[in-house]
């Protein structure tokens, strides 16, 4: 039965759907039995069943076949090749041609050593990150691309999920870049702890002054509170994890990622799967760099889609309201009651600016005593933007989507 939540998601059959109406494999004993104590424990059959190397499944008798062209629909058949199940990384970009190679270049050299292929989906750049796939394509057969006409983050993950095969399918974006390790150490905890989603730390870095101002709020409390997967160094269950790491059942099962949604969609996502009795289980080892936006006014802006979005998200699921996401809309009324006052000549006015300076000035001191130097200069108007965007948009933002 499809839930108001969930009913949005993928039209048509599932892969899963389309998978059992696939001949079976040759060799339907190999599979990977994955269980935890618990109602999360989960079982994945038939892992590595197709050659994600090749683009296809693998073809015997054949020195040198050719695989199929990538847009082919994805072929599941075919004899195992590891006792890892099938990984596939999944992508959704538009205009990332300044980080693209880089985040291509961490996926391509992690160790696993199982399958593992990489999908993205375009959404339409008009920047150089057409003509980079295009030549990255070419040189690794791995990596496959779809088009994206809806050019946002979560139809295109949906789109890059439809067309790919691995029984584990792992998040990434245009402009992070997982550690070394990351999908090896993410395959082995969803072993270990029977969860939906595991997902690590996000560590923001920047070249850039301001960037590098921005990566410092964004790995601070001052910036993002307590927001686990920015600051903690302890495991366990999570609200929400940075990108994710998921089997493919759980995924389905869930409807994918909600595509009304510009921003918030991995929260909602995790949101669904706890809702729904699944374990979502965060690892400090699994880190992912992430680049900040380098200037003001687009870190203005994306922070400002953050709270719009994430009032749009809890419109329709209220309880995945988390605490912390009140202080910045808090604050920006808090800061127009005082502005309003002072107008009125009232007494105190100056209370609440005057606390959040010290707030910001309290910021800046502790990013000093970790020798940040012209960062920390910069992280008052930094956090200054992050807190006042996010905010504005969750108070002026549209309830009602685009």
């Amino acid at each position: 039965t499809t839930t108001p939540e969930t009913s949005q998601m993928y039209p048509g059959p599932t892969m899963r759907q389309r998978a059992a109406a696939a001949p079976a494999p040759a060799d339907p004993a190999a599979h990977i039995a994955i269980s935890a104590a618990g109602s999360n424990a989960v079982s994945w059959e038939k892992m590595s069943k197709v050659n994600l190397r090749s683009g296809a499944a693998e073809q015997t008798g054949k020195a040198g076949a050719e695989a199929a062209p990538a847009e082919q629909a994805p072929d599941r058949s075919g004899p195992p090749r590891s006792a890892y199940p099938a990984v596939s990384v999944v992508m959704a970009v538009r205009n990332e041609a300044a980080h693209l190679d880089a985040a291509l270049d961490a996926v391509f050299a992690q160790d696993y050593p199982g399958p593992l292929e990489v999908v993205v989906a375009d959404g339409g750049s008009t920047d150089r990150t057409p003509a980079i796939l295009r030549k990255r394509r070419a040189a690794e057969p791995r990596l496959r691309v779809v088009d994206n006409p809806d050019r946002e983050a979560a139809p295109g993950l949906n789109r890059a999920v439809e067309a790919s095969r691995g029984e584990v399918v792992v998040r990434c974006d245009g402009h992070s870049e997982p550690a070394p390790g990351y999908v090896r150490t993410a395959v082995n905890i969803l072993r270990e702890t029977g969860a939906a989603n595991v997902g690590g730390r996000q560590r923001a870095e920047g070249a850039a002054p301001v960037q590098r101002a921005a990566a410092a709020a964004m790995n601070s409390p001052f910036g993002m509170g307590n927001s686990r997967f920015r600051t903690s160094s302890t495991a366990g269950p999570a609200d929400t994890v940075y990108l994710g790491v998921f089997t493919r059942e759980a995924l389905e099962e869930a409807g994918g990622f909600d595509p009304s949604l510009r921003r918030n969609q991995d929260y909602e996502l995790n949101y669904r799967l706890r809702k729904a009795g699944k374990l979502v289980w965060y690892d400090p080892r699994l880190e992912v760099v992430y680049r900040p936006r380098p200037s003001l006014r687009l870190l203005w802006r994306q922070f400002f889609d953050y709270g719009r979005w994430k009032r749009y998200m809890l419109a329709r699921s209220p309880r995945a309201l988390a605490w912390r996401q009140t202080a910045p809309p808090l604050l920006v009324l808090g800061l127009a009651f005082s502005a309003a006052a002072a107008a009125a000549r009232l007494p105190l006015w100056w209370v609440i600016p005057l606390c959040y300076l010290a707030f910001l000035a309290a910021g800046a001191a502790v990013e000093l005593a970790r020798g940040r130097g012209r960062a920390a200069w910069l992280l008052p108007p930094v956090l200054a933007v992050m807190h006042l965007a996010w905010g504005a948009g969750f108070l002026l933002g549209p309830v009602r989507g685009r």
